[in-house]
């Protein structure tokens, strides 16, 4: 077993290993490795191991790779549960930030504020730690999907930057990336195509459940964000999937989700879905072709095993009411018109035209597809999350009101009589704003 007792100076080390002082010193600070215990003094010192690890990274490096695709493929050998080093370590020995106190919890609250700190260095060896003490799925879950809605509710709660929302979900698709590269070849006859809906863009989700499906031995292949209709279920036929997987997070892609669904199952491709809209709205699941996978990832999974193994019939998707349909024609083919006599009753009110566009597209894309997926009250809930993230935004209420009031005489003007269930979502949530 390679020693992992810090002894060594870094004149031994460099001595030992080739390397330069100032690329060692870059790789522990961009990559977290080697990972070197400090002296009282604040000097490093050095375990066999990380001597170890420092020559292995060169030696990918000698066969072609780069220093952060090396750092990356280690990284992956260590989370699945191979040492690259061919050995077995002790996990308390691997991590300065190692304590016998080391839970989830406190290596997610580690990863998040590492984060919101921009530092790098410490995040991902938080995360080495983590993937050294607890399993693959845990930490994945626990840390990095959780983290990332910490840190995304600290956003919304104008507490975190958009910036830093980023920055960790950058750092968290880079870990998920290694892990998948990282993964042995599949054991199971099964193919499962993985995706987002069109017009979904929130690729971590479906990436995590990429992820989880091949270390249960499945070949997942990951088409990635918005994944496009033309010729998809050529593409389908072609791999010869066993089942497609589609997530929708935002009720605009659960939209173009049905659409996309309904045109696969017609030719008996076997569909699955889930995401966060379906958790906001447990009825809209209904409206999809194919199976809801529940809604967590623990369900998910399961749910995936169970359509597998036991062929289940997909149920048929809810159908929208006649009022709905006529709705939805009226404001699709007058949508235009009522954008623009938005803008011109707009106009006295102190609203800077880029707030005022992004406004009406918003409104007028969620709009569309609630009434395509036949309930309008869909929508309250991404007009509350609108409301209380400008109250957090310091943006006073009485815009928003002003808003949706213009943009209901904006309808009742140019659809009037067939935007019934538009017009009337739009007053009662002008009377809900005004009240709270």
């Amino acid at each position: 077993m390679v020693s992992t007792t810090p002894a060594y100076n870094l004149k031994v080390v460099l001595k030992e290993t080739g390397l330069a002082a100032d690329t060692l010193r870059a790789w522990e600070r961009r990559y977290g490795l080697p990972v070197p215990q400090r002296t009282a003094g604040g000097h490093r010192l050095y375990s066999q191991r990380d001597i170890e690890t420092i020559k292995w990274l060169i030696n990918r490096q000698v066969d072609g790779l780069s220093i952060s695709r090396a750092v990356d493929m280690y990284n992956g050998l260590l989370a699945s549960g191979s040492d690259p080093l061919g050995d077995s370590i002790q996990p308390a020995s691997i991590s300065p930030y190692q304590s016998p106190e080391t839970t989830l919890d406190s290596s997610r609250e580690r990863w998040v504020r590492a984060c919101i700190d921009f530092n790098e260095s410490n995040a991902e060896q938080t995360l080495n730690q983590a993937f050294s003490i607890f399993p693959v799925e845990a930490v994945c879950v626990e840390v990095l999907q959780k983290g990332l809605s910490e840190i995304g509710k600290l956003w919304y709660e104008n507490r975190a930057s958009v910036q830093q929302e980023h920055f960790a979900s950058g750092l968290a698709m880079r870990r998920l990336d290694a892990l998948l590269s990282a993964t042995p070849a599949p054991t199971r006859n099964i193919t499962i195509l993985v995706g987002c809906a069109p017009d979904e863009w929130h690729v971590f989700t479906p990436l995590l459940l990429a992820l989880l499906l091949r270390r249960r031995g499945s070949n997942v292949i990951f088409l990635g964000a918005n994944v496009p209709t033309s010729r998809f279920a050529d593409t389908i036929k072609k791999v010869k999937a066993d089942l497609v997987i589609l997530v929708a997070q935002q009720l605009t892609s659960a939209a173009t989700l049905q659409q996309t669904a309904l045109a696969l199952a017609s030719q008996s491709i076997r569909i699955a879905f889930g995401g966060r809209i379906f958790n906001l709205h447990s009825q809209l699941s209904d409206s999809i072709s194919g199976t809801f996978l529940g809604y967590d990832l623990n369900s998910a999974m399961d749910e995936i095993e169970v359509i597998l193994n036991n062929k289940v019939k997909q149920p048929e998707p809810k159908s929208v009411s006649q009022m709905y349909a006529a709705a939805y024609q009226a404001f699709i083919s007058k949508r235009l018109q009522i954008d623009m006599t938005v803008r011109e009753l707009f106009e006295a009110l102190s609203i800077s035209p880029e707030d005022m566009n992004i406004g009406i597209h918003f409104l007028g894309e969620n709009i569309t597809a609630a009434l395509q997926l036949g309930d309008m009250t869909y929508v309250s809930a991404e007009v509350d999350w609108l409301r209380s993230l400008l109250q957090s935004y310091d943006t006073p209420p009485q815009q928003l009101i002003h808003f949706m009031e213009v943009y209901a005489q904006a309808v009742d003007k140019n659809i009037n009589g067939q935007g019934q269930p538009i017009f009337e979502w739009l007053n009662s949530e002008v009377e809900k704003l005004k009240a709270s």
